[in-house]
């Protein structure tokens, strides 16, 4: 158990499941070894992307779930965030508040699955806090990120008309997996980012019926959903589709007359994930085709 270790062996063995930083990579003091990480600032050209995200034991896992896929959704969750800007993740603090009954290895197994992620994705974790929690473990990840002035796209650019995308599929995440080992797209987030017909993006983490909405909100339009279009996870209704949330794809939003270029493009470039238009922006006061389908909410009894 872990009550039978001091905080600083504690600290020692998580950190021993990180990769090591380099000096190369801008980064001067790092995790466990100092008071504060210490690292270069960002070159003039590019602007600084800040998120912050948490996972829940009982809300985002459970408490039997496999620890390294913990620590692999810990980290993935904000990097999704990173991916709908179009941007490049850079450094992680990682707050980790654990009940002193769990054993080590669990433990360590989770900080496992914070490096394999940390290693795939090009993330330096600099420092973060490790705490005794009464309760559920929770994990929270404040990460930082990079993307070229002019090139960062926001949720709020969608104009009337454009076509909505959606990458992979919807629904079913949570009986089939998928938000413990889903893969952020980062890649598909910086390819589209530098596309000029792309005039708006965010990812679907609370599903398409709460996140549609906060789109079109934040760029001042209704939305007309084609409902039958949406591409559903096999055996998931379209309501499951729009509504389980935890999905970590892409919501997009493209200049109607340069859709069809943007498609074929896309299918050169990433042939494997589906790129679905599933409706349009509309004038503000339309609002068609989710009906009463809402996505998740933390504070919500629905």
């Amino acid at each position: 158990m872990l009550s039978d270790y001091g905080e600083d062996q504690l600290v020692a063995a998580l950190l021993s499941q990180l990769p090591p930083f380099a000096r190369r990579s801008g980064v001067y003091a790092g995790a466990g070894e100092d008071d504060c990480a210490l690292v270069e600032p960002l070159k003039r050209k590019h602007r600084l992307l800040l998120k912050t995200d948490c996972v829940i034991e009982g809300i985002h896992f459970l408490p039997d779930t496999p620890p390294e896929q913990i620590g692999w959704k810990a980290l993935c969750r904000p990097l999704s965030d990173i991916a709908s800007t179009g941007g490049k993740p850079l450094h992680a603090l990682v707050t980790f508040a654990v009940n002193r009954q769990r054993t080590l290895a669990w433990a360590t197994n989770v900080y496992a699955g914070i490096g394999k992620a940390a290693r795939e994705f090009g993330v330096t974790v600099v420092g973060g806090e490790t705490a005794s929690s009464p309760g559920p473990c929770f994990i929270s990840v404040c990460l930082t990120g990079s993307v070229r002035r002019g090139r960062c796209v926001t949720r709020g650019g969608g104009k009337p008309g454009d076509l909505l995308y959606v990458t992979g599929r919807l629904g079913g995440s949570f009986p089939s997996g998928k938000h413990l080992h889903f893969r952020p797209r980062l890649a598909e987030g910086r390819w589209l980012a530098r596309r000029d017909s792309v005039h708006a993006m965010m990812d679907l983490s609370d599903g398409l019926g709460t996140d549609l909405p906060r789109l079109a909100r934040a760029s001042g339009t209704g939305y007309c959903l084609d409902s039958a279009a949406v591409p559903r996870t096999p055996g998931c209704t379209v309501a499951q589709a729009c509504g389980d949330g935890e999905d970590y794809e892409l919501l997009v939003a493209v200049a109607s007359g340069r859709a069809r270029e943007l498609e074929s493009a896309w299918k050169r470039r990433f042939p494997n994930v589906p790129f679905t238009v599933v409706g349009s922006l509309a004038e503000t006061d339309v609002k068609a085709g989710l009906g009463d389908t809402p996505g998740f909410d933390h504070f919500s009894d629905r």
